[in-house]
């Protein structure tokens, strides 16, 4: 009977030892969304005719910052979005670059992902990971876009 429970405790420590490592694995950290990200920290006036298209809910526009550029988008009147156009499906692609289609979505012409230019969550892949979302602030007056 002895020999029975060493057997079984020794049997139960390697069950749970191959469980943990196989569930660290898992875990680790998917390094397919580490675009190389530029500083970014800038600041729009919203009510400047440059930026009309940002007036109305539901505007987007393109800025020149960031890795490949960046789009702004209106969710609300107090909220905004800003996502980096690099596609996270082969970054380093010079073609990988993403482009608004319509009001909500956004494709990469290079390998076709399709994302919601409302968060940058994936809508059909082959990419996995939502395009990079940098931080705003908007006043009422003035988006400051930073990371």
């Amino acid at each position: 009977m002895k020999s029975f429970i060493n057997k079984l405790l020794r049997y139960t420590a390697f069950a749970i030892l191959i469980y943990v490592t196989l569930f660290s694995i898992a875990c680790k950290k998917d390094n397919s969304n580490d675009i190389a990200q530029n500083y970014v920290d800038f600041t729009l006036y919203i009510n400047e005719p440059s930026n009309i298209a940002l007036n109305a809910v539901g505007g987007w526009a393109y800025v020149n910052a960031g890795t490949k550029g960046i789009i702004i988008y209106r969710r609300s009147q107090t909220e905004f979005t800003a996502l980096e156009r690099n596609c996270t499906f082969d970054p380093n692609a010079s073609c990988s670059i993403v482009e608004v289609l319509s009001g909500i979505s956004s494709i990469d012409s290079c390998c076709t992902s399709r994302f919601s230019i409302y968060d940058g969550s994936v809508i059909n892949g082959p990419a996995t990971q939502p395009l990079y979302q940098y931080r705003t602030y908007f006043d009422g007056v003035a988006l400051r876009v930073f990371n």
